[in-house]
């Protein structure tokens, strides 16, 4: 099965965070989801997982360096 990756830099944030989780799709989604409710304020609910499902990119569009100037649009 093919890896996935959430990359907090691709999405606006008051942190500037810069968090980028790379595992199994199921990993990927917990750990993110936890981390949007920790860091971010978000509230840990079913909805939250399945819009993290759809943010989701392939392991091999990970990018090295920092947040560009401007996030990308959802």
């Amino acid at each position: 099965m093919a890896r996935k990756m959430a990359d907090c830099r691709r999405w606006p944030s008051e942190s500037n965070c810069s968090l980028t989780i790379i595992g199994e799709e199921e990993e990927v989604i917990r750990a993110a989801a936890e981390h949007a409710a920790s860091v971010h304020g978000h509230e840990d609910t079913p909805e939250l997982r399945e819009q993290v499902r759809g943010f989701l990119e392939p392991e091999d569009a990970y990018q090295q360096g920092t947040r560009p100037q401007e996030a990308m649009p959802s």
